[in-house]
């Protein structure tokens, strides 16, 4: 079968979804079936080069904030029947509303992602956006889901987030998660290319957040809840700080952490790509992402598959699974509520802390490896009707 993906952009700075279709489509192509990208990146951005195995077109450039792209709706005009089905990864923008129309003039039947575009906390954080998306939900956005095979969601707490918010939903929906590459356990030699660079956190228990630096992931709060709970005799116990700044921030916070007390108890990297990355996840005691709003967290996933528990809010939409299987901890996203969580886990046992490890691991082979995803993604057309010839 030929699947074909739409996506607005492929660069990885721009979250999760594109690191799940690259491991969704490996897997899906070694069980025969045939995947194309198109995005509305422009030809040679570099981020297209990461994914040698995925037939990506680029289709850009896309102009102002809609996205515009003229060589989108020609592409898809002259390639769409080519496939037997699309997925959609988002709402709100040019080139899914111009995938849908054309998806349906030319009878290819498509699966909406959302990617957690309708969860309605965004509309407290964002205001101003969530008035301009009322307006594209009644012209472009209702009718782009209605008129697909199904739409699909990422947990159970997704789906009914976006239920509530957008009653009557005019779609039948699927929870199908993501997926993240499987880096295996042994952080060895990932460890010490981590510590070579960032020494302050050899010896130290770490805790991780990696992440956007940016006020939806609430780092104001872990710091506070940090300083809360171990002050500015921290001792043994470290945070690391891991990601892009993308708005600005890391100074304000910086200075933040000196007015707590515990700057020296904090190290900064900046983003994080490959043995470092893995090898921030191996010196990690515990994952820690106090988000305000989380469709899924593919870091979250990423610690899990390295055995690495997490320690996240209520506002993560996975956290009724990690629960359910014991990997991690949830609470809600607030500064003493954190620290509620920070406290207990720094008081658990090495046996403990040890079987929470196993138990997080156990949670991403069972629910978020790239082979089980792939199976999931073909059961959940099958199941929607759409027939699958491999």
């Amino acid at each position: 079968m030929r699947i074909l993906h739409v996506i607005n952009s492929c660069d990885p700075r721009g979250g999760g979804p594109i690191e799940s279709i690259h491991q969704a489509c490996g897997q899906l192509q070694r069980r025969g079936h045939d995947c194309t990208v198109i995005c509305a990146d422009e030809p040679g951005s570099q981020w297209l080069e990461s994914s040698p195995e995925v037939e990506v077109h680029a289709l850009g450039p896309a102009y102002t904030r809609y996205r515009l792209t003229f060589r989108f709706g020609r592409w898809l005009h002259a390639h769409a029947g080519e496939y037997q089905v699309a997925v959609i990864h988002g709402l709100w923008l040019y080139p899914d509303h111009n995938a849908g129309r054309i998806l349906r003039k030319q009878g290819v039947p498509y699966f909406i992602y959302t990617h957690g575009l309708l969860d309605p906390a965004l509309k407290s954080l964002f205001p101003v956006r969530g008035m301009i998306k009322a307006v594209s939900w009644r012209l472009f956005d209702r009718r782009l889901l209605a008129g697909s095979a199904g739409v699909f969601f990422t947990c159970r707490e997704e789906e009914r987030l976006a239920r509530e918010a957008f009653a009557p939903f005019p779609a039948r929906g699927y929870v199908v998660p993501y997926c993240v590459a499987d880096p295996g356990i042994d952080r060895s030699r990932d460890i010490e290319k981590f510590l070579a660079a960032f020494p302050a956190c050899r010896g130290k228990r770490c805790l991780l957040f990696l992440s956007r630096i940016h006020v939806k992931k609430g780092c104001d709060i872990l710091l506070k809840a940090f300083a809360q709970v171990f002050g500015d005799s921290a001792g043994e116990h470290h945070l690391i700080m891991a990601g892009p700044d993308s708005m600005g921030w890391r100074s304000e916070l910086e200075g933040l952490s000196r007015e707590l007390g515990i700057a020296e108890h904090v190290t900064w990297t900046g983003m994080l790509r490959g043995a470092l990355k893995w090898g921030a996840f191996g010196v990690a005691e515990a994952f820690v992402l106090p988000s305000h709003q989380e469709n899924f967290g593919i870091a979250v996933v990423e610690s899990l598959a390295c055995g690495v528990p997490v320690l996240i809010t209520r506002r993560v939409n996975i956290w009724r699974e990690i629960e359910e299987d014991g990997a991690g901890i949830a609470t809600e996203d607030d500064e003493s509520a954190f620290a509620g969580v920070l406290s207990a886990w720094s008081t658990k046992s090495a046996d403990e802390r040890r079987m929470m490890r196993r138990k997080a691991r156990d949670c991403y082979q069972r629910r978020f490896h790239p082979e089980r995803a792939a199976a999931h993604l073909i059961e959940t057309m099958r199941a929607a009707g759409v027939e699958v010839d491999a």
